[in-house]
């Protein structure tokens, strides 16, 4: 039998979607289990405005199905003022029937964020994440020192998940440490995934 774990985030330049899809191999790379890559649409400050329900392009647009089966689940979003973007917040917001059925209580959980700026508030977006996946009774996972990376990086990278410096303009890449630490966190989350199954 194999095992989900539910990758979803929402991105805006592409930075943390190219996380989530590192964070999806980390989380293959352990024997029967596989990732599952969501992520959320925009919202809009027009109300009558909706999204199709398939995206033009991307990872497919997550359902409360997608939580409910998921074995684990690894959140992502861009930094906001040191807060999760709203789109994400919106999606979570309306999982109200979830937390009342306890359907996440139990499964392992990690965050990550891309941000613009070096001081931009990774680690507060982190935080911002984990709130409702405490409330939902996740079990959260960080990333742990023996992750040689966590010490070498000087960009991205925290002991509260994986992080990306994405630079004013966007334009820097993943670098060779925040991609291992994305990998490690994917991983990390699917060895409990798995343990928890058993």
């Amino acid at each position: 039998m194999s095992i989900d774990v539910l990758v979803l985030y929402y991105s805006r330049q592409g930075a943390t979607a190219q996380m989530a899809n590192l964070i999806a191999r980390g989380i293959e790379e352990v024997d029967g289990v596989q990732a599952r890559i969501r992520t959320v649409p925009a919202i809009s400050t027009v109300c009558e405005a909706t999204e199709s329900d398939i995206p033009d392009d991307g990872a497919l647009y997550a359902t409360l199905d997608d939580l409910k089966e998921c074995g684990g689940l690894v959140l992502g979003s861009p930094t906001r003022f040191g807060n999760m973007a709203a789109p994400l917040k919106y999606f979570l917001d309306g999982t109200s029937n979830l937390w009342l059925s306890g359907a996440l209580i139990g499964k392992p959980a990690a965050v990550f964020t891309s941000t613009s700026s070096m001081h931009g508030g990774q680690e507060t977006t982190l935080t911002s994440m984990m709130l409702p996946l405490f409330h939902h009774g996740m079990l959260l996972a960080g990333l742990p020192y023996s992750e040689t990376s966590l010490l070498d990086t000087k960009t991205g990278g925290t002991p509260y998940g994986a992080s990306h410096l994405a630079g004013i303009d966007n334009s820097r890449k993943i670098d060779k440490h925040e991609s291992a630490l994305c990998i490690a966190l994917g991983k990390r989350v699917a060895t409990f995934a798995k343990k928890l199954a058993e």
